[in-house]
C-alpha cells in the first residue's frame, strides 16, 4: 500500500472519530438539558398540585372572592395543559409556557393578598402549612430553572463554536432557550407596612 493511501485513510479515520466525538458529547449535553427541563416541570407540577389544596382551604375557611379563586384555578388549568418537548421547543412555545407559569404565580399572589382579610384563615394550621409548602415550591422552581439555564449555556456554547458548528446542524443540535425573568421583575416591589 502506498504511503499516500495510508495517510488518506488515517485522515479519514481521524475525521470520523472527531465527528463521532462531537455527536456523543452533544447528545450527552442535550440529555442533561432534557433532564433539567424535567426537573423544572416537576417543580411546576408540585406547585399546581398544591394550588388545588390551597383553593379548597381558602374556600372552606373564608367568605372568599369568587373571581380570584376562579382566576387561580383557570391559570392552573392553562399551565398544566401545556406540554413541551424541550428538544424541539420553539421560542414561541417557550414564551407561552413561561407566560402561563407567570399567570399562575400572579393569580396565587392575588389570592394570598385577599387572605390577609381573613385572620382566622391566617391562623389555620392547614393554611399555614400550605403557605410554607408554596414558598418552598417557589424556591424549588427557582433552583430548577437556574439548573436548567446552567445546562443550556454549555450546550449552546458548544454547538456555536468552531469546528463543532460545522456538524451541529447535521446532528440536529439547535440552540436551546433560557429562562428569563418575568416582565417587570427588574423593578423593586413596593412594600407598605401600614395596617
Amino acid at each position: 500500500m502506498k504511503k499516500s493511501t495510508i495517510i488518506i485513510i488515517a485522515v479519514i479515520g481521524v475525521v470520523i472519530l472527531w465527528a463521532i466525538s462531537i455527536q456523543r458529547k452533544g447528545v450527552t449535553m442535550s440529555e442533561e438539558i432534557d433532564n433539567a427541563w424535567g426537573n423544572v416541570e416537576t417543580a411546576y407540577q408540585r406547585r399546581n398540585d398544591l394550588i388545588g389544596n390551597l383553593v379548597k382551604t381558602v374556600k372552606g375557611a373564608a367568605d372568599y372572592e369568587k373571581s380570584t379563586l376562579e382566576a387561580v384555578v383557570n391559570a392552573r388549568t392553562r399551565a398544566t395543559s401545556m406540554s413541551i418537548d424541550p428538544s424541539n421547543m420553539t421560542e414561541e412555545e417557550f414564551k407561552k409556557f413561561t407566560e402561563a407559569q407567570a399567570e399562575v404565580k400572579s393569580s396565587l399572589d392575588r389570592l394570598l393578598v385577599i387572605v390577609e382579610n381573613y385572620p382566622d384563615l391566617k391562623a389555620n394550621s392547614s393554611f399555614l402549612k400550605l403557605q410554607d409548602e408554596l414558598a418552598s415550591t417557589e424556591n424549588q422552581i427557582l433552583t430548577a430553572r437556574t439548573r436548567y439555564n446552567n445546562s443550556v449555556k454549555p450546550f449552546n456554547t458548544y454547538i456555536k463554536k468552531f469546528p463543532t458548528n460545522l456538524l451541529a446542524g447535521i446532528y440536529g443540535f439547535k440552540n436551546r432557550q433560557y429562562f428569563e425573568s418575568d416582565p417587570g421583575a427588574e423593578k423593586a416591589p413596593e412594600i407598605d407596612f401600614e395596617f
